[in-house]
């Protein structure tokens, strides 16, 4: 089975209006994000799936992991996203602490993002990776390297697989171009 995951500013407006079942983990407990829009055997007084999400996939059930991202609250339409993933952001600004602190997925990272000073899309959606455990061990390497073996699928431990990272790749640049708007705005 493959994963898929819709980020929303805000899942409620969604949710509010589909027909819904709440996955399950393991645990019992109900999933942060994961629902689904086909139905599934349920506890009808919670709306919780009785199968783990796991079990589930076994059984062909499809799960949608539906992510609240608070950037797009920022967002006027779509013109205004395109417009933020297709600007050129300055890059630089990835390695000033400041800076890197306030964007998406980054915080708590301005060390490597020094270090690895990424260029480019494919260069941060690396960088995401290597901020993972499984894929640490990279932070060293050259960017040779690091292309080469960053999409590897490790045996064990937590990782990104390419497609997420990319995706959350774009999400910094959407987000550092708004972070530089929003200053811009602030400025005049």
């Amino acid at each position: 089975m493959f994963d898929i995951d819709i980020d929303f500013a805000d899942r409620n407006v969604l949710l509010d209006k589909l027909k819904h079942r709440i996955a399950k983990l393991d645990t019992g407990k109900k999933h942060n994000t994961g629902v689904y829009f086909t139905e599934i055997p349920h506890d009808p007084a919670t709306n919780l799936a009785t199968l783990d999400y796991e079990t589930a996939e076994e059984r062909n059930y499809f799960k949608i992991d539906c992510l609240n991202v608070s950037i797009y609250k920022d967002v006027k339409d779509e013109e205004h996203l395109n417009q933020l993933m297709d600007k050129e952001p300055m890059w630089e600004l990835l390695e000033a602490k400041d800076f890197s602190d306030q964007v998406f997925h980054l915080n708590g990272h301005s060390e490597i993002l020094q270090k690895l000073q990424p260029k480019n899309i494919e260069q941060l959606a690396a960088v995401l990776a290597i901020i993972r455990p499984s894929k640490r061990y990279l932070l060293n390497k050259d960017w040779n390297t690091i292309s080469k073996e960053v999409w590897i699928k490790p045996t064990e431990g937590y990782y990104f697989k390419k497609s997420h990272a990319t995706s959350y790749a774009v999400a910094v640049v959407v987000h550092m171009n708004l972070i530089c708007e929003q200053l811009q705005n602030n400025d005049q």
